[in-house]
């Protein structure tokens, strides 16, 4: 998944949210050095990317990708899944988003001593240009889809080709959201608690 639902499912606990968003840039058994929250944030992290990666809707959603985007396609079906969650009124009802957005914000900037150097840059852009609320916005997904290329090594097509995917294939990419979720909540809501370092 990608930030947003990070972020979503750390459910306002804010040493887990930090976990959770920086969880990629803490390589194998740093997450170690951080206190307990933040640890269980990252462990959280590494089973929801588990989850999602291996749970037959999304294998099935990746395919619409796959012919333009190859091994990228598992990265814009994360993002695809945070915008539909971004629309989703039964968890951002009205304009609770915008909110959510500043209050996941606020927990991180309370914890920036503590971030990783390569999430610090991350977090500087996320955070002043509100990319969590961007996600809304087929603008934002697109930006975000130029970012992902842009960085990218390997991946030579420009953003144009995973946007037009999104464009086409809207509704059943929305059906894939729907139908995936719900179990990935389920699933987040009987982890037991993360293993700490001692």
């Amino acid at each position: 998944m990608n930030f947003l639902a990070h972020a979503y499912l750390s459910y306002h606990q804010p040493s887990i949210t930090t976990g959770n968003m920086i969880a990629d840039f803490v390589k194998g058994k740093n997450w170690q050095d951080y206190d307990t929250g933040i640890q269980q944030g990252i462990q959280l992290h590494r089973l929801i990317d588990s989850f999602t990666d291996t749970h037959p809707v999304t294998l099935e959603a990746k395919k619409f990708f796959q012919p333009g985007c190859g091994k990228y396609s598992a990265v814009f079906i994360d993002i695809v899944y945070d915008h539909f969650l971004a629309n989703d009124a039964s968890r951002f009802p009205d304009d609770t988003l915008a909110a959510f957005a500043q209050e996941v914000y606020t927990a991180i900037k309370e914890r920036h001593h503590l971030l990783p150097v390569g999430f610090q840059e991350v977090f500087r852009y996320m955070s002043e240009q509100n990319w969590l609320l961007g996600y809304r916005y087929k603008d934002g997904i697109y930006k975000t889809f130029s970012g992902i290329v842009r960085r990218s090594r390997y991946l030579e097509v420009s953003a144009d080709i995973p946007f037009a995917v999104l464009e086409e294939n809207y509704d059943a990419l929305a059906a894939s959201y729907q139908r995936f979720f719900p179990d990935l909540v389920n699933f987040v809501q009987n982890v037991p608690p993360a293993p700490t370092s001692v």
